[in-house]
């Protein structure tokens, strides 16, 4: 339009016909192409970088999606696909960044991940959770009251007392930190929200990673900032990570201390599964170690812990804490799988840098969220006050770091559950139980 009035305004009256139209269109469109659009399009056009996979240096191509420092954003579309990263894929695969708009999620940033058999979607704008997942007919996540993906500006961590944090949650897999987790409460007089801060934190640097060699392996690894004048600086690096073609994916996270000082820290991978897999009868099972009930409501169904019940009006919630028995790398599996064994889901994870382990049955109605958490975390969900007093509660040295692996299997089938069943099987070598009929709560001072 404004060319069109320049043409106006030189004199060109002509403008109406034809010919002349299509030759000034053509005019603009170039320009938009090869003049402004350039200025676009270099935005998403990939970087060398060097990282290090298992001890060798190699280039690998990355898509700068979000860049605080660089004052970037790119723009909405395909980030980068096999179309048109190398033609070898045996699987066609994509990358896709989109921005919601309208009501609560105004704003909010997704990165969509199509590996060619599996789906899903990190939300860059929330602390790089994951929503949810598809792998062909199994669904990872919940079906929460709150629909929309809410943009953290419209969330007040201390409403209700410090429950705030629970207006936004609808996703898959929430990290909860990194300051402090677990339940609210005064710590040194000062009022801990829920879950803390750091899945309601916008990435400051989203980029998109792809692996030089076969399979090519997918990563979108981000940035997320918690830091406040006098009360800590932490970096967190997430990374989740796919292959083509795969029923796997990967968070690989990196916690830095950007302070001068030693600082706590606690993080819980809170990891929610609501039907398919939940269900009646539905089965969680694990190399358990210790077993200890939250609380009280939670002792008096110690005896069926791993077990579900159908949606069940007043349920409330029931906690379990454990640790686990791991193999000779510290590694553990936990499974959840539906009551007809022939659909689940695996979760491995290092115990020496997630000691604990919370099991989180909130099997109320389906509209009011019909959910199950498999949480692996530094501790257990308690106020960070009672963690301390636990001695669960870690410290990173000035300057330091310390790295989190989750692995997640979608199990499509019987032959994958009794795979996994085996393995736990394995590491649990025989080797039952303590199970504890009181809370892992500290001594009481007198």
């Amino acid at each position: 339009v404004g060319c069109q009035r320049s043409v106006y305004a030189l004199g060109f009256e002509n403008f109406e016909r034809i010919p002349v139209r299509i030759l000034i269109y053509g005019f603009c469109l170039g320009w938009y192409l090869f003049g402004q659009g350039a200025t676009t399009r270099a935005q998403i056009q990939p970087v060398t970088s060097t990282f290090i996979e298992k001890g060798s240096s190699m280039q690998a191509q990355t898509y700068p999606v979000i860049s605080v420092a660089n004052n970037l954003v790119a723009p909405d579309g395909v980030v980068v696909s096999s179309d048109h990263q190398r033609a070898d894929d045996a699987t066609a695969w994509r990358v896709t960044k989109r921005t919601l708009r309208g009501g609560l999620q105004e704003g909010v940033t997704l990165i969509d991940v199509d590996n060619g058999k599996m789906q899903f979607s990190v939300i860059a704008s929330r602390g790089m959770s994951v929503l949810r997942v598809h792998c062909g007919d199994v669904q990872l996540g919940w079906r929460s009251p709150v629909k929309q993906i809410v943009h953290p500006q419209f969330i007040d961590l201390q409403d209700h007392g410090g429950l705030g944090w629970l207006a936004g949650f609808n996703e898959w897999m929430v990290r909860c930190g990194v300051a402090f987790a677990g339940h609210p409460g005064d710590d040194n007089e000062r009022l801990l929200t829920l879950h803390g801060r750091i899945g309601n934190i916008p990435a400051s640097k989203v980029e998109v990673i792809i692996d030089p060699q076969p399979p090519h392996r997918i990563r979108i690894r981000g940035l997320v900032e918690e830091k406040m004048f006098k009360f800590g600086a932490y970096e967190l690096w997430t990374e989740v990570a796919t292959e083509p073609g795969s029923n796997q994916l990967e968070f690989n996270d990196r916690l830095v201390n950007r302070s001068e000082y030693d600082q706590e820290f606690q993080i819980i991978y809170h990891v929610n599964y609501g039907p398919p897999l939940l269900e009646k009868d539905a089965v969680f099972l694990a190399p358990v170690r210790e077993l200890f009930p939250f609380d009280e409501y939670a002792a008096k169904d110690l005896d069926t812990y791993q077990t579900y019940l159908p949606p069940t009006a007043n349920y409330g919630e029931q906690v379990y804490c454990m640790r686990m028995f791991a193999d000779d790398e510290n590694t553990t599996t936990v499974m959840l799988h539906n009551a007809a064994g022939n659909k689940g889901v695996a979760m491995q994870y290092g115990t020496d840098s997630l000691p604990g382990f919370t099991l989180w049955k909130n099997t109320d109605t389906a509209a009011d969220g019909y959910v199950t958490g498999l949480e692996p975390g530094t501790g257990f969900p308690y106020n960070r006050s009672v963690e301390r007093a636990a001695g669960r509660v870690p410290k990173l040295a000035a300057g330091d770091e310390q790295q989190f692996n989750v692995k997640i299997t979608v199990l499509e089938n019987a032959k994958a559950v009794k795979a996994t069943v085996e393995k736990i099987t394995e590491i649990r070598q025989g080797r039952a139980p303590t199970v504890h009929e009181s809370p892992p709560l500290p001594p009481v001072e007198k």
